[in-house]
């Protein structure tokens, strides 16, 4: 699979339709009720530009226990579905699947929830909360300033005193 995924460059848009079938043999070689699976099979709808095709593949995947499969590839299903629920004009459900997330144990995909979560409360208007959220997830990648951006991005969603 990781394999796979390593050439999805290689399948210009035309050719998207054989990267799908390459993961969807992939995929025939899992159970037949594995989470995992329509995982892998979301990605790849998702990856060549068709989130309408995956929403329901993520949907089934994270039902199906992904969570518990794989803590991993949970959290990146959400993160992924958030995404994709906004590309077909679901803004609120993205936000209300990525907000338990910034209290979730922490790990490599934080900023991703953040800035997936920025996204979708853009989409419904609520710029200051996402700036809030990208400014905090920046704040400790910068060689100066974090404590400044930090506040500012708290300042951005916290009422004036």
């Amino acid at each position: 699979m990781a394999g796979a995924w390593a050439r999805l460059d290689d399948y210009p848009e035309e050719r998207a339709h054989e990267f799908r079938a390459l993961i969807d043999t992939l995929v025939a070689e899992l159970a037949d009720d594995s989470p995992l699976g329509l995982f892998e099979r979301a990605c790849a709808w998702d990856s060549t530009g068709h989130s309408d095709k995956a929403v329901p593949l993520y949907q089934e995947a994270l039902e199906r226990g992904l969570s518990e499969v794989s803590p991993y590839k949970g959290r990146r299903a959400k993160i992924q579905l958030s995404s994709s629920l906004r590309n077909v004009g679901r803004a609120e459900e993205g936000v209300r699947l990525l907000t338990p997330e910034l209290v979730a144990p922490s790990d490599e995909l934080d900023d991703a929830v953040r800035a997936c979560l920025a996204l979708c409360l853009s989409s419904l208007g609520r710029d200051r909360e996402g700036l809030s959220l990208v400014l905090g997830a920046l704040a400790p990648h910068l060689p100066r300033y974090q404590r400044s951006m930090a506040n500012y991005a708290r300042a951005l969603v916290e009422p004036e005193a």
